[in-house]
């Protein structure tokens, strides 16, 4: 069939995003639900979630059309199909889900693949986006924390327990390192999501009287250092500065592990392109090894924010 399309679905922990793509990549119909809304009662949830999924696809006029739903979730299993100890899902809390087994069911048996969002992310950007094409590159999601997706020879890496890619938790500080919401201390999401860099410009704020914009800011978050930052606040601009060079480093490790291609950014913080590729960029060059350095891509995501969850889901069900 030629007009075939796929159901790419982003379950976050306040609302889950579903839509109806085709091969194109163009979003015939979309619908959000709640997620926050079932408690502990995740029946309930997947009955409503497939409701909505009949009503988006009938939307769409892609009764009998769809092939399959790929799904972008927080602590998704590919392997098992699970969704396990999701803190800011109630009905995955604590507990492991058998997600995609009961919405297949729901949906009399359509295949539904699974995996964390970052991974979606990648495969989304290698299906859709500025990765297209590429075998071999790594995703880099900062948002209100770092995620990430490896590629190697066109494949998402899984690990053996369907775990793998969890880069946001590599320890880049060392002996005073900040906390983690992981438990660990000093994980690069501490220092290079959105809420790391509020953080950084609280410590730095609170540790001298320098002036600054971020003074005159009464809700101190990433928004108002990139704001600070246009407006050439030196205090702003040396936080993008530090920011970068911790993630520039870390990318000079990653790419020892699979030499890739790209890193390809996205997200919220990745919005501040014009302060962080440079020190990015400079810090990852001054770490590789000779034998990269000048080879590896750093690329920002061009996917419109409000479709890149959608799209990147849908793309796990085209490739399966």
């Amino acid at each position: 069939m030629e007009n075939v399309c796929v159901v790419g679905i982003d379950i976050g922990g306040q609302t889950s995003k579903i839509g109806v793509v085709d091969r194109n990549g163009e979003i015939l119909a979309r619908k959000v639900i709640r997620s926050d809304v079932y408690g502990s009662d995740f029946r309930a949830y997947v009955t409503s979630l497939s409701a909505a999924v009949d009503e988006v696809v009938g939307e769409a006029g892609a009764k009998g059309r769809v092939t399959g739903i790929g799904v972008g979730a927080p602590n998704a299993n590919h392997y098992t199909g699970q969704i396990c100890q999701a803190p800011n899902l109630e009905w995955a809390a604590g507990r492991c889900v058998d997600f995609a087994s009961m919405l297949s069911s729901a949906q009399g048996g359509l295949p539904v693949s699974i995996t964390n969002d970052a991974n979606a992310a990648a495969m989304g950007e290698r299906r859709y986006g500025v990765a297209a094409g590429m075998d071999d590159f790594i995703m880099i999601t900062l948002g209100t924390g770092v995620g990430s997706g490896i590629v190697i020879g066109g494949r998402l890496v899984y690990g053996h327990d369907g775990m793998a890619g969890e880069l946001g938790h590599v320890c880049v500080v060392r002996d005073g390192g900040r906390s983690c919401g992981c438990g660990k201390h000093g994980c690069l999401e501490t220092y290079c999501s959105a809420t790391g860099v509020a953080r950084t410009a609280r410590e730095w704020l609170a540790a001298d009287d320098t002036p600054s914009l971020l003074r005159n800011y009464d809700t101190l978050d990433s928004r108002a250092v990139y704001e600070a930052a246009k407006q050439g606040d030196p205090l702003a601009l040396r936080i993008f500065e530090y920011t970068g060079t911790i993630l520039g480093r870390a990318m000079a490790d990653f790419a020892a592990f699979s030499s890739p291609e790209a890193f390809v950014l996205f997200g919220g913080l990745a919005r501040a392109g014009e302060f962080l590729y440079e020190p990015v960029r400079t810090a990852m060059e001054d770490n590789l090894l000779p034998v990269w350095k000048g080879k590896i891509k750093i690329l920002f995501s061009k996917l419109k924010e409000s479709d890149a969850a959608i799209l990147g889901a849908s793309a796990l069900a085209w490739e399966d």
